[in-house]
């Protein structure tokens, strides 16, 4: 029988948690026997939760923490004063390796703090970036960093572009994946002062397939597996792709209801747009892992729903099984030679 893989999940972090939380941690425990899942936060609220559904005892783990760290403090002093928060908590499960991930939909300060300090960076490691999964016509693509690391340095690019490409063919099987960086043209000596002394560094990497710089604009159409960026770039592509894509579906909606016409038609083409609008859901992706860190560490949204969580707990389970952690140290200690 294979080995299970233990994810804490902060059942109190996040705009619907406990409710939201609970429910997506139980669906990926039944999903899948490999999965045992560790519920951190007040435990007679979690016990009334799990009142709710019917799953394998064995799978479903709760550790009691008495308090929360709120969207709003400040990461570091509420990770240094809050030990017995339900961040910490499960944060110090994957430390001292009685779990293998950390899901939450809770702070983002917090979680990128505490990863660093509690569980760690891997050894040559420089800054773990944020790497979220984002829909593009032609499947996926990683967007290495949208949110840990603003002020990053060419070498950190580098970094992102070599773990993204581990991430990438391993986890997703994407065989020799494409990286690009976020530039304003296509040509070289186009861009920031960061961009162009990172350009030349990326092309002299013989170990990750560099194709050269990707204007936002071709990031949806598919063109490159591995966006690379630093975090401020990152997030603003991150939360424009989320806005565009709602207002869109706003727009296509309001518009199917305008007449008769419309209205019978749209009832025609409801499954097929349905089946492919969901290409374009993000949920369905899971969380932002931070790579580069001892642990896995996953960050969802903070609005998650239960079938975020359940995603995010699942990708944990092909993170451990392919050793993503061993080949990362690789790559960057071949970086180091």
């Amino acid at each position: 029988m294979s080995e299970m893989v233990k994810v804490a999940v902060d059942a109190m972090g996040g705009d619907n948690a406990p409710l939201e939380i609970v429910k997506g941690a139980v669906e990926a425990a039944n999903a899948n026997s490999k999965v045992k899942v560790c519920l951190v936060g007040a435990e007679d609220i979690i016990k009334r939760e799990l009142e709710k559904y019917t799953y394998k005892k064995e799978q479903v783990e709760i550790v009691n923490a008495t308090e929360v760290i709120e969207t709003a403090e400040p990461p570091v002093m509420a990770i240094r004063k809050k030990k017995d928060s339900s961040i910490v908590r499960a944060l110090q499960l994957v430390k001292s390796g009685e779990c293998d991930a950390y899901v939450s939909a809770g702070s983002t300060g917090a979680t990128l703090v505490g990863g660093q300090v509690i569980v760690g960076r891997l050894k040559g490691v420089e800054r773990p970036p944020l790497a979220p999964l984002i829909p593009t016509d032609k499947g996926v693509a990683l967007l290495i960093d949208c949110g840990a690391n603003v002020d990053a340095r060419p070498s950190h690019l580098v970094q992102f572009a070599k773990m993204g490409s581990v991430y990438m063919e391993n986890v997703m099987k994407v065989k020799n994946p494409r990286v690009a960086i976020v530039n304003i043209g296509a040509e070289e000596d186009k861009g920031n002062a960061l961009v162009k002394e990172t350009f030349p560094l990326l092309k002299e990497c013989s170990d990750i397939n560099f194709i050269g710089s990707i204007e936002a604009r071709d990031i949806p159409f598919g063109y490159a597996d591995v966006i690379v960026c630093e975090a401020f770039v990152g997030n603003v592509i991150l939360k424009l792709y989320e806005g565009v894509g709602g207002a869109l579906i706003k727009k296509v909606k309001a518009g199917m209801m305008t007449s008769l016409r419309s209205k019978a038609g749209a009832f025609l083409v409801k499954p097929a747009l349905k089946e492919t609008l969901k290409v374009f859901d993000l949920e369905q992706y899971g969380g932002a892992p931070l790579l580069g860190l001892k642990g896995l560490v996953v960050k969802t949204h903070g609005s998650s729903k239960a079938i975020e969580i359940k995603n995010s707990v699942l990708q944990c389970v092909t993170f451990k099984e392919q050793k993503i952690n061993d080949k990362i140290k690789e790559k960057i200690t071949l970086e180091e030679e």
